[in-house]
């Protein structure tokens, strides 16, 4: 028999929305709790950055987004939407057409997910949950602080965390450096770095936008980055100004910073494109669930806390992964298991599946912060999800789009969302798409 819970969802993100979706499908009572104003977390777009640039100070003003001026996504529009809502070139003023479309153009989506599915008047907004945790046996209490200031509390029968993982800066420990530095959490454009020498650490995602972003406006551009690349990736952007280093040695107080290959740079200012933290300062589990150098765990499946579940549960913290799509299918999963519709293993049996997860990734020699890191394992996952809710099985052109935008952004960082070769697997996705959509998009989506 199926069974209607009660549940809270914090957070109107991707995350929290698609979840929100998925568990008033299943017939659960929603109540999602977002501290802004708007719909689309991470999403929304702030030119204000906050009044500790490096993140550290514990009393320094809260900015929730991590988004560039110029941001586009670094994955296809086929990839990023839920399934059975493609995000497809839209008609409309200010609608971004492109296929790696701006921040702006992905947050009209959300907004178009949440009006197409009535989420909206689920969301109870300018609401900051500070405090979750389990009030008896089966019952959680969640606290939260009104408009008005005043804190208030509501009983669930269950809580969904969807609050992302892109707003607290996790940097690289560089004691006695004199000089500026600046999280890419603050970054929006590269203005302030004009004429500067800047030391940018990490060329991952963020690393690599905004190293492109500088060239032409700093004085030099000197990345460090753990796989100690000696030149771009990008054969035609090598400009005389961007050197590529192993990590730092040490910094010294005239402002110099010495790498591990022995060079010495006099730099103006440190850039940290180094990522994030899993952050959860609301809630309060007596230290079943703990955040141990960015490993939220332990967690089933990268969803469930054993000990808690079901009336625990996390969407959306794996990385380099096509976010949307795991998120349906993770809270698709919470939703069946809260109705009863889809039994979880024991409590020992997923501990069990938690301790050889772990002691693999030992054996792999990978350290605890790249514990959610899927990559190419993410077809897998969503094929595990997929058929323990089932659902269809992750699609093949998905998984082969994915490989194949990776392959073109390594070596062709400057230009790879405007020059692809892929026609196939987008013609292949607009076929999928078809199922779902009455939109003419035939004649755009190889725009």
């Amino acid at each position: 028999m199926q069974h209607s819970r009660r549940v809270a969802v914090i957070g109107a993100g991707g995350a929290g929305l698609i979840s929100a979706r998925e568990l008033s499908r299943e017939g659960h009572q929603v109540v999602v709790f977002e501290r802004n104003n708007q719909i689309g977390g991470v999403w929304v777009y702030s030119p204000e950055i906050e009044s500790d640039p490096l993140g550290l100070d514990p009393n320094r003003t809260r900015i929730h987004s991590s988004l560039y001026k110029s941001l586009r996504t670094n994955i296809p529009r086929e990839l990023m939407g839920v399934r059975d809502f493609p995000f497809v070139p839209r008609e409309g003023e200010d609608r971004d057409p492109r296929r790696f479309p701006s921040h702006k153009e992905v947050l009209k989506y959300l907004e178009d997910f949440a009006n197409e599915f009535g989420i909206c008047k689920l969301v109870r907004f300018r609401t900051e949950v500070v405090f979750a945790g389990m009030e008896k046996l089966g019952e959680w209490r969640v606290e939260f602080r009104c408009e008005n200031g005043d804190v208030d509390y509501d009983i669930f029968d269950a809580v969904v965390v969807c609050v992302g993982n892109f707003s607290q800066p996790r940097i690289a420990e560089i004691p006695g450096w004199p000089g500026e530095q600046v999280h890419s959490h603050n970054y929006r454009d590269p203005e302030p770095f004009r004429g500067k020498v800047v030391v940018l650490i990490g060329y991952a995602s963020s690393g690599g936008d905004i190293s492109q972003e500088l060239i032409g406006v700093a004085k030099e551009i000197h990345i460090a980055c753990r796989s100690a690349k000696t030149e771009p990736l990008d054969e035609e952007s090598i400009i005389s100004n961007v050197s590529f280093h192993p990590m730092i040695e040490s910094v010294r107080k005239d402002g110099t910073v010495v790498f591990q290959d022995g060079c010495i740079v006099s730099a103006d200012v440190i850039l940290h494109c180094t990522g994030y933290k899993y952050n959860f300062p609301f809630l309060e589990t007596n230290g079943t669930v703990t955040v141990d150098d960015n490993r939220v765990g332990p967690l089933f499946k990268h969803v469930f806390p054993p000990a808690l579940a079901p009336g625990l549960s996390f969407v959306g913290l794996p990385f380099k992964v096509v976010p949307f799509v795991i998120s349906q299918l993770q809270s698709n999963w919470i939703a069946g298991v809260l109705s009863n519709r889809i039994a979880l293993p024991s409590k020992e049996e997923m501990l069990a599946d938690v301790k050889a997860f772990y002691e693999e990734l030992e054996a792999l020699g990978k350290p605890k912060h790249r514990t959610h890191k899927l990559g190419g394992y993410m077809p897998a996952y969503c094929n595990w999800l997929a058929a323990t809710c089932g659902c269809p099985p992750y699609e093949e052109w998905r998984k082969e789009m994915f490989v194949a935008t990776d392959v073109n952004r390594m070596v062709n960082l400057e230009s790879y969302r405007d020059d692809w070769h892929d026609d196939e697997l987008i013609h292949q996705a607009y076929e999928e798409f078809s199922k779902y959509t009455t939109n003419e998009i035939s004649q755009n989506h190889s725009n």
